[in-house]
């Protein structure tokens, strides 16, 4: 059969260069940044931990209120039907 012909791959020269640095590296402020970073974890962690304490809350006191209102019809028409008596 017929099978076309790849091209060749080129060659890339052995030789490497290496640029010159025309300015001075960047000096830093002064003050680290890794106490700032473990702030910030720390900062996110809380903020989830206090999410997940004020939804448990608020599912507990949904369902207190569920309860409450069940037992106020319950209590309502065993008054009503035993005064119909």
């Amino acid at each position: 059969m017929l099978r076309p012909k790849l091209p060749e791959i080129p060659t890339l020269p052995t030789a490497t260069v290496t640029p010159q640095q025309t300015q001075a590296p960047a000096s830093s402020a002064g003050r680290p940044v890794a106490p700032y970073v473990g702030v910030g974890v720390g900062a996110v962690a809380a903020v989830v931990v206090v999410g997940i304490v004020l939804t448990a809350l608020l599912a507990a006191l949904a369902v207190s209120a569920v309860s409450v209102a069940i037992a106020a019809v319950v209590l309502r028409s065993l008054i009503s039907s035993a005064n119909k008596r």
